[in-house]
């Protein structure tokens, strides 16, 4: 790594992380490493990474991969796991890891850990190469990287003196000040926009998004290159008018940024039972096409990202 990689009173700045993806391709372009931070502010009730939201540490427990050895039983000293069929009594976990340590299948896993600047940018730019030929970089990714925003700064700072390409995957929902201090740290912002209603903003996803839309409008005055992403989720986003609310809304921004529009899709609902959450749309089915959705937008004036 340079040894101008970390600066700025970052030499000491670490973070909660829960995943650094290689030869990632679905978060910006090119090939790309994401990092996957922890915490967020929103409860979006389809959030296929429901580890994120959290800040802390969690213990995961899958128990299709439990061979009952009793391993994690003798191992645990807090009496927090039960034995004959093997439970977490989350209540009484503190969250040691002491019994992911002696789990000889892993279906007990720590999620999310300290990591320092200089650990993840280590990390990163192993694959410098590839970025290189394929017009690549970094992404942040959450949960929402604004929920720690010193440590996505930093990130920030040391991935551009790299000279890599930079992607932040967000909410909005965060301080303008925040926001307008990392804006010229971020060659490209994949800004998730789950609602533009604001009741089924708070019914879906736990917040208002007065915030979020005022950002995004400030955001895009500043030049930003934007991809707002979309995900069409049954009976929650998919109207006439939800469609015409988020076409309406994305062109009354300055620049008329992208809109990518994704499938809703239940492959994270096994993290929700792992990690003690209830899963709230078990009866939504994923739409066998958005085409349609996406025709809508184009006939509106909106351009659709590839």
């Amino acid at each position: 790594m340079s040894s101008q990689a970390v600066q700025n009173n970052c030499t000491d700045t670490s973070g909660m992380i829960f995943d650094i993806q290689r030869f990632s391709i679905h978060d910006g372009p090119g090939i790309r490493t994401t990092v996957f931070l922890k915490g967020c502010p929103l409860g979006c009730q389809w959030c296929h990474n429901p580890e994120s939201r959290s800040p802390y540490t969690q213990l995961a427990f899958y128990k299709a991969k439990c061979i009952v050895c009793g391993r994690c039983y003798r191992a645990c000293p807090h009496g927090a796991i039960s034995m004959g069929e093997t439970r977490v009594n989350r209540d009484q976990c503190v969250v040691c890891g002491a019994c992911a340590e002696v789990c000889p299948t892993g279906a007990l896993q720590i999620i999310g850990r300290t990591a320092s600047v200089e650990e993840v940018v280590g990390v990163v730019v192993r694959d410098k190469p590839f970025y290189k030929t394929s017009g690549g970089g970094v992404t942040i990714s959450g949960g929402e990287p604004t929920f720690q925003f010193e440590f996505t700064k930093c990130l920030l700072q040391a991935f551009k003196r790299e000279g890599l390409h930079t992607a932040i995957e967000t909410s909005g929902m965060t301080s303008w000040e925040h926001l307008s201090q990392i804006a010229p740290l971020v060659d490209l912002f994949l800004f998730d926009m789950k609602a533009v209603d604001a009741a089924k903003h708070v019914r879906f996803c736990g917040v208002e998004n007065s915030v979020i839309l005022k950002n995004a409008h400030r955001l895009a005055q500043t030049g930003a290159e934007i991809v707002f992403r979309t995900p069409i989720v049954p009976g929650v986003n998919d109207s006439d008018d939800d469609i015409r609310a988020l076409g309406e809304f994305v062109l009354s921004l300055e620049g008329k940024p992208k809109v990518a529009l994704m499938a809703y899709h239940k492959i994270g609902t096994g993290k929700y039972e792992a990690i003690g959450m209830d899963y709230k749309l078990h009866e939504v089915e994923a739409p066998e096409d958005i085409g349609h959705y996406c025709d809508k937008l184009r006939d509106m004036g909106v351009e659709i990202a590839e």
